[in-house]
């Protein structure tokens, strides 16, 4: 149901006029319960637009959130929409957009700059630590959060470089993972098996070799210019 669009027949107005409950309908899709959430008003009693996210709720039914076409939602902003709602609790939520964070961890040692990489859990390709943003953080408490999470490592983010890479994983899901560069003062990794099943510190040209999406190593490439620019 993600991805579709719909139209949604509204009966109530909730939230400061920043969310509707109405009822959807489209292909496969008959009179199912919505939200319409909506960075602007919207007159009259019916909506159409694409539908954001699939809630599940607590009894065990499903609604949409449905919004403008075009219009990006991030997991954080939804639950915050729509824990305006009383007497409503949400079990899971899947969204059309997810946005994670995380960062290229540099380490200089005596033989050179290292690199850290690491493979995720049933992974094939090495990349870099990242993971999804909660709710009321900022892109980079993200980062340095899934880090010390991911690796066991204290890092400092340097200012003046970040990164977006937006891909589609999976189906219609659309991600966007935004990097910074990390440095850390200690290679000593501790990785979260939970997450990560191996590790690597490399150079910057092994990492190249190492890495396989064309994100990655844009990334790299920018990281090698950024730290013999700036941080030699």
């Amino acid at each position: 149901m993600i991805s579709k669009k719909v139209s949604v027949t509204i009966f109530g107005t909730l939230a400061e006029s920043k969310l509707y409950s109405g009822y959807a309908n489209g292909d496969y899709i008959s009179n199912m319960g919505a939200y319409v959430v909506t960075r602007r008003r919207i007159s009259g009693d019916s909506f159409y637009g694409v539908v954001v996210a699939v809630v599940t709720l607590s009894d065990g039914s499903e609604k949409l959130v449905v919004a403008h076409e075009g219009d990006i939602y991030y997991e954080p902003e939804l639950l915050t929409i729509l824990g305006s709602l009383k007497n409503i609790r949400i079990a899971e939520i899947k969204c059309l957009y997810e946005k994670s964070c995380g960062g290229l961890i540099f380490h200089k040692a005596r033989h050179g700059t290292k690199v850290l990489l690491v493979k995720n859990n049933n992974g094939r390709y090495w990349s870099f630590p990242k993971g999804h943003i909660e709710k009321g953080e900022t892109e980079k408490q993200t980062a340095i959060r899934e880090i010390k999470e991911e690796t066991g490592l204290d890092v400092q983010i340097i200012d003046g470089f970040r990164e977006v890479s937006d891909y589609c994983p999976f189906g219609k899901i659309r991600k966007r993972v935004v990097f910074f560069l990390a440095q850390t003062f200690s290679d000593n990794v501790k990785i979260q098996e939970s997450e990560i099943d191996s590790f690597i510190w490399v150079d910057l040209q092994q990492a190249k070799r190492k890495c396989c999406y064309d994100n990655d190593l844009r990334v790299l490439d920018k990281a090698e210019i950024y730290i013999n620019k700036y941080l030699k």
